[in-house]
């Protein structure tokens, strides 16, 4: 995939509408987010426990953050769950599928490539994440690995894969993709996001938490983030500016704060 022998088809598919997200009021000195699916955050009490991954499929080595957009929104497209990430070799990739073992994930790969939506590709086993590995040995500490990986995408460009190409880029996006590179398939919504999970107090805030955001007012969900302690979160503001990190406290944020959730 590194020759890119995918771009014709990408330029013509990669037509992005980055709405999901609005720059802010006059009054206001941070990006505020808009949600496709919106509920009342007063009903987060069905809490579940997230699923681990299964054999999944990596395809691409892009260097252009674009590009591995554009194969993302064409498998997606085609209705492939996809995700495009930072891979920690500096190159952008694009994963897909959740198959119980390797040959079931092989027969989509060989298919996809068949019909040319994709070239080379590789599989990743459920062994090879953080979440699988750790449950495993006894070893390690996933909560330091979300944040690690949340860190890994600071200062990119905010360009991360909404519920459609239709409805544009979300910053739920960032949430999910970090869960899911560490074998945990968190849903790409933010809504979902926020009434699946845990309640969690402020104070009671641990590493990998996701904190929830009313930016549009009242006390429905906008804005989500991911905690990485001391008081600051990483997000992905909107289309335009870069994954960074806010605080807590900051007075944007703290008038507009939802909740903390927790899925470990």
């Amino acid at each position: 995939m590194r020759g890119l022998s995918m771009l014709n088809k990408l330029s013509i598919l990669f037509l992005p509408l980055l709405i999901a997200c609005t720059a802010p009021a006059p009054n206001e000195n941070i990006d505020q987010i808009l949600e496709k699916a919106l509920r009342n955050p007063e009903s987060a009490d069905n809490s579940v426990q997230l699923q681990k991954l299964g054999f999944t499929i990596q395809v691409g080595a892009f260097s252009s953050q674009s590009n591995a957009l554009g194969l993302e929104n064409l498998l997606r497209g085609q209705g492939i769950d996809a995700y495009s990430f930072l891979h920690k070799s500096g190159l952008y990739k694009v994963r897909f599928g959740d198959h119980e073992n390797h040959a079931m994930a092989r027969r989509q790969a060989l298919r996809l490539k068949k019909n040319g939506q994709i070239d080379d590709f590789f599989i990743v086993a459920p062994t090879e994440h953080s979440a699988s590995r750790i449950e495993r040995t006894g070893k390690g500490d996933l909560r330091a690995e979300l944040v690690s990986t949340a860190s890994r995408f600071l200062g990119v460009p905010y360009a991360w894969g909404g519920e459609s190409v239709r409805n544009g880029f979300d910053c739920s996006g960032l949430t999910m993709v970090v869960y899911r590179l560490n074998g945990l398939n968190l849903p790409r919504n933010s809504a979902w996001q926020f009434d699946h999970g845990r309640p969690v107090a402020r104070r009671e805030l641990k590493l990998g938490d996701l904190v929830f955001f009313a930016t549009n007012g009242g006390r429905r969900v906008s804005h989500v983030g991911m905690y990485i302690g001391d008081d600051r979160f990483i997000h992905a503001p909107r289309p335009g500016r870069k994954v960074s990190v806010a605080k807590l406290s900051n007075s944007y944020f703290r008038k507009r704060f939802l909740g903390g959730r927790t899925y470990l």
